[in-house]
Parts: C-alpha cells; structure tokens; sequence
C-alpha cells in the first residue's frame, strides 16, 4: 500500500463517521500514517455526512481529499452525485445498492455494487450497513487488515459496546463476501 485516500458519504445516522474513525484508527494501530476529516450538514440525523480518510506510508501533507481519492464509499444517492467525480481514474467506488439504483457511467473506475442494507437486516442488525461497506472496501483494498479495524473497534466505542465485536465482525465478512459476488 501506498496511500489510500478514501471519501465515505452519506447521511446522518448511517455510521458514516464511524466507518472512517475505524478506518482511521485500524492505520493508527498498523503504524501507519493517519488522518481524518469531518464534515456534517447543518442537520444532525438524516443531513449530509462525509469524512475524508487518508492512510498513509508516508506523512499525511493535507487531510483534504478534493479530486484525487483512491475511493468513494457511499451510502445515498446525494453523495454518490456530490462524490463521484472526486475519484481518481483507476480507483474504485462502493456504491450502497440498497439505497441507491443509479448506475455509475464513469467507466475509468471500479465501481462495486452492494446491498449493505439487505445484508444487515439478513444479520439481524440495520445498523450494520456501514460495517458491510467497510468490510467490501478492505476486500478490494490493501489499506488495513480486518483484525485491526474489530482491535478498533473496541478503542473507538470502549468496553461497553465490545459486546457488538461478534456482529461487527460477521459485518465485516459479509461484506468483504458481497463484494466477490458483485465482482464476477
């Protein structure tokens, strides 16, 4: 890996921050070089939510992502409008197919379709639709291993929620499954 510089969209309660905390902190764990960047609509549920996340070899210069991510995880169909053009040629894009039925026309990029939402309600758990992405980004990538984003996990959300550690994980594998199948 050299530098993964990743763009997760959506909206307020989706876990969008989330993802890209774990994200964030999984590069912390392997050493690597890290940064994270926020930004909420005016609304607290159900506004526009997005960070930008950068994993790095080498020092981060800027935790800005303009128009040269490697990849766009996006879960609604706003961001996939407001995002799509930010990935560089040759990245990929995650679309949540669940939410969002339009077709990438891009062809320069890897996009990968999946049913995050459908997949979650399969494990029992909504609001696992942003682990399920997660899960199909560090299958198509490189940037860090699912062990240290469950080690995450704990770190981000403390002791009171490592409870959810089980189904995160099994989040995480069907996600990184999803992605094969939409891959053939």
């Amino acid at each position: 890996m050299s530098t993964a510089r990743v763009i997760c969209a959506g909206f307020g309660g989706q876990g969008v921050m989330s993802m890209g905390q774990l994200l964030t902190y999984a590069g912390m764990l392997e050493g690597k070089e890290v940064s994270w960047l926020p930004s909420y609509g005016p609304e607290m549920r159900g506004g526009t939510a997005n960070c930008a996340v950068t994993v790095s070899d080498k020092p981060v210069g800027s935790p800005l992502i303009t128009d040269d991510a490697t990849c766009a995880i996006i879960m609604n169909l706003p961001s996939l409008e407001k995002f799509e053009k930010d990935v560089v040629p040759g990245g990929k894009i995650l679309i949540n197919s669940s939410l969002i039925d339009r077709k990438i026309e891009r062809t320069d990029v890897d996009v990968y379709y999946i049913p995050a939402n459908e997949i979650a309600a399969e494990l029992g758990n909504p609001k696992v639709a942003n682990m399920i992405m997660l899960g199909s980004y560090l299958e198509v990538s490189e940037t860090v291993e699912v062990d240290s984003v469950l080690e995450a996990f704990k770190k981000v959300f403390g002791p009171s929620k490592e409870k959810f550690v089980p189904l995160n994980k099994a989040a995480l594998e069907k996600g990184g499954l999803a992605v094969k199948e939409t891959a053939m």
